[in-house]
């Protein structure tokens, strides 16, 4: 993963793929992915794993947001969980490739389900 995605080669600013983050943990289709450039709080943009969801760790060991790609492995929506967002106070879904571009909504019932239970696996990571 690099190059703001999961994929091998170079990224057309010459970083090799593989770069950007590190992988914290993974469970099932879901990997917990931190930026190995501490000043970077960017989200990994694709991936090449179909159904991969990647969950983005701040320093403090929070999850900061969760990341949903589509068919063709470019993200779709980006959760965030640590702030609030203009009009919305608390957890939300930005929908869109880039952050925005298609809305920013409140979460839905599924996302919610989501958001849960990618905390629980975090959290509970060490006591397995």
């Amino acid at each position: 993963m690099g190059g703001r995605g999961a994929s091998s080669g170079m990224s057309d600013k010459g970083k090799p793929y593989g770069a950007e983050f590190r992988t914290l943990y993974e469970s099932g289709n879901i990997k917990f992915v931190s930026p190995n450039n501490a000043n970077n709080a960017k989200d990994p943009l694709e991936t090449i794993t179909k159904g991969r969801i990647y969950a983005t760790v701040n320093g403090d060991g929070e999850i900061n947001a969760i990341n949903i790609y589509g068919d063709d492995g470019k993200r779709v929506k980006s959760i965030n969980l640590l702030h609030s967002h203009e009009e919305i106070i608390g957890e939300h879904t930005h929908i869109g490739y880039f952050h925005k571009e298609g809305g920013t909504r409140n979460l839905t019932a599924e996302e919610k389900k989501l958001v849960a239970r990618v905390k629980e696996i975090w959290y509970n990571r060490h006591s397995k």
